[in-house]
């Protein structure tokens, strides 16, 4: 079972939250993280597995999932 998305996604995904885009956080389901909602990431790339990686201000690197964490764009 394939739990990737499809390349087209992923592509979607990069256009949509490029590198240097601000995000903010709605939600996440990590009880291990101190990152709370309303916290600030600066997106660095986007992933092969659809992660959206982030430079947090806080100085944390967590990733944001998109369809299980929610999140908007500044």
């Amino acid at each position: 079972m394939n739990n990737f998305p499809s390349k087209e996604t992923v592509e979607r995904l990069r256009r949509e939250y490029p590198a240097g885009t601000r995000l903010e956080l709605i939600s996440m389901d990590d009880p291990y993280t101190k990152i709370q909602p309303g916290d600030r990431a600066t997106v660095r790339d986007v992933d092969d597995a659809g992660n959206i990686l982030c430079e947090w201000d806080c100085g944390s690197s967590l990733s944001l999932i998109p369809g299980v964490d929610e999140f908007g764009v500044v």
